[in-house]
């Protein structure tokens, strides 16, 4: 089987057919990629096995469930193209457990201390073109915190998803699945006004929200680094992702005891079980629950 030629077809069929974001047909690229200089053209039962062992060796578990949903995903499209005439995956054992590693999230002390950090720095700043990019950076980090985005969906919000005089964002999150997201903080408001003032031009030329200093929209890799400038500049030494910042803002608001429901349809998560991980995670909430709720707060024995 000429597995460079099939992938070929496989990548072209998700692009064109399923309209499979860049992202996703990227990664599937690799994964393809990198089994095809394993399985040297045998795409069969006994050489996935192999190719699933040795991958438990180099990934973690997460990662090796990803690059075997890849190869589903790519056998579905052989079976449905009759381009095979067997699934290789049927009656495979393949299913292991996966760690549940609870998510990172940020403290809100930190959260709130980068924020501050940001705002005096853009009341230092002596030039407009250095205003200009701290006003951006303000309006990211406001960004992050007040909707719980993706740092993918942030760079790609397109200008006519943002309405500034309704609140509201639309956000295209993963397989295509749209959500709007109302942002009532007058704070956030204020900064993204005042970035979008600043940026005007660029955003209407480029379409897209966020933009760099080169007059382009703004990359993922420019997020991270934007949120590393400030967190550095607060002087704590940690290490705090785009990511993070989609965790925290789950978790705070669930222990402020928004429905699960309304979390799930904030985040666009297609399954509420996806959601469920940050009530494990929302400790300080159990903390308050115990000390409050409890029947045994209502018993006195010691007289």
């Amino acid at each position: 089987m000429d597995m460079q030629h099939y992938s070929t077809l496989f990548l072209g069929y998700c692009q064109a057919r399923k309209k499979l974001s860049s992202k996703t047909i990227k990664a599937y690229e690799i994964d393809l990629k990198q089994f095809a200089r394993f399985c040297n053209d045998d795409f069969s039962k006994e050489t996935l096995c192999h190719y699933v062992e040795a991958m438990h060796e180099q990934y973690k578990p997460k990662t090796v469930r990803r690059k075997i949903a890849t190869l589903k995903a790519f056998t579905h499209f052989l079976l449905i193209e009759d381009y095979i005439d067997h699934n290789p995956f049927q009656r495979l054992d393949i299913s292991f457990r996966e760690p549940n590693i609870l998510p990172k999230t940020i403290p809100l002390t930190v959260i709130n201390q980068i924020l501050l950090t940001a705002y005096q720095y853009k009341s230092q700043t002596s030039t407009e073109h250095q205003k200009k990019l701290v006003l951006r950076d303000i309006a990211i980090l406001e960004m992050l915190f007040a909707t719980g985005t993706r740092v993918s969906e942030l760079c790609q919000l397109k200008n006519n998803s943002l309405n500034l005089e309704t609140h509201t964002i639309k956000i295209f999150g993963k397989g295509s699945r749209e959500r709007i997201i109302q942002i009532e903080n007058t704070e956030v408001l204020c900064a993204l006004r005042e970035y979008y003032n600043a940026f005007e031009d660029d955003i209407k030329a480029t379409g897209y929200v966020f933009i760099n200093k080169l007059h382009m929209p703004l990359k993922e890799q420019s997020v991270r680094e934007i949120i590393c400038k400030y967190v550095k500049m607060t002087g704590y030494d940690l290490h705090i992702t785009p990511h993070m910042y989609r965790h925290s803002f789950a978790t705070l608001l669930l222990e402020e005891d928004v429905d699960i429901r309304y979390i799930q349809r904030l985040l666009g998560h297609s399954s509420i079980t996806t959601t469920q991980i940050y009530t494990q995670v929302s400790t300080n909430k159990q903390k308050e629950i115990l000390s409050t709720k409890h029947p045994r707060n209502k018993m006195s024995i010691i007289s």
